[in-house]
């Protein structure tokens, strides 16, 4: 099964689910703003890719942190904003095969449904 996560009217979201449209992919689509963020999902993605990779540091919701959880910021620390700020998380965060692919490019989903 193939789950991807994010918010429905991001651009990035909707550039991948046109993406998986087009090529026929099923899959299931979990809403942050609806459903919040997966804590099993978070916490593999940032084994997977590091919170530097999964934290959406150029965002609004990051440069809102204050500077001590910024400059201190862990995996711990990243499974805590992330459950509270699910925006904060990178989109989309695709699940396919056990792996875990973060953002949306044409080329990299194309080798991932190969």
């Amino acid at each position: 099964m193939t789950k991807i996560y994010g918010i429905k009217n991001c651009d990035t979201m909707k550039k991948a689910f046109k993406w998986l449209d087009t090529q026929g992919v099923d899959y299931v689509f979990h809403d942050y703003k609806k459903d919040g963020a997966e804590e099993d999902v978070l916490t593999a993605a940032l084994q997977a890719h590091g919170w530097e990779t999964v934290l959406n540091r150029r965002g609004t919701i990051w440069r809102q942190l204050p500077d001590d959880i910024k400059n201190n910021m862990n995996d711990i620390g990243a499974i805590k904003v992330g459950m509270e700020n699910p925006s904060i998380i990178k989109r989309p965060l695709l699940v396919h095969k056990t792996q875990i692919h973060l953002g949306f490019s044409e080329e990299i989903y194309e080798t991932i449904f190969k």
